[in-house]
């Protein structure tokens, strides 16, 4: 579906709207995704595409985000729309619509939602939420356990990737957004089924 030239396009658009550091970035979520994909039956150009446009918009500035997302998401919490770091993904939705005409809504799901997750994610979802925090550039505390998991089981690895963005918020002493401790409970259920004590 999403050939090289396709992909070509979009990483020569990125290397020119992001730093060096986040084009860097985005390639290793890009790859990350692509192996997620295999191992756990998705698309992996899907998948590719969604990393390479998950970060579209980070470094916008947040009226310019702000004014992308609202095309595609009229309503969003107060809380997304004033953080820039809780906005970019629905921000670029609206990129990868009306700059590269995607129209799939499992992509464009996986890219609005790779920083805030949501209480019922797709396969592909799950990927692209996982592969920003596993791409092999990523190194903080816990990211080794963090591949680890992922190549074990995904649902236990989205897991403790929300346990590992709520300890960080914890730590900088920065306020969760209450969607992040909602999302991360559904996940535990999820989890709990999976393994029969629901």
């Amino acid at each position: 579906m999403y050939n090289e030239e396709f992909k070509d396009r979009i990483k020569e658009d990125l290397k020119k709207s992001l730093s060096s550091h986040r084009y860097t970035h985005v390639l290793g979520v890009a790859a990350a995704a692509r192996e997620l994909a295999d191992r756990y039956g998705c698309d992996a150009d899907t998948a590719e595409v969604a990393g390479l446009l998950h970060d579209a918009a980070k470094q916008l500035p947040l009226p310019e985000m702000q004014a992308l997302a609202e095309k595609s998401f009229p309503v969003l919490p107060a809380p997304i729309l004033a953080n820039g770091g809780l906005l970019h993904g629905y921000a670029a939705v609206t990129i990868a619509k009306e700059r590269y005409g995607i129209t799939d809504p499992a992509l464009l799901g996986a890219v609005a939602h790779h920083t805030t997750g949501a209480e019922q994610m797709s396969t592909l979802e799950k990927i692209i939420f996982l592969a920003d925090y596993i791409e092999v550039n990523r190194d903080f505390d816990g990211v080794d356990d963090l591949r680890q998991a992922a190549r074990r089981d995904l649902d236990e690895a989205v897991l403790l990737g929300y346990d590992s963005t709520i300890r960080h918020l914890l730590d900088q002493g920065k306020p969760i957004f209450v969607g992040t401790v909602v999302n991360r409970n559904a996940q535990i259920d999820v989890v709990r089924a999976a393994d029969g004590k629901a």
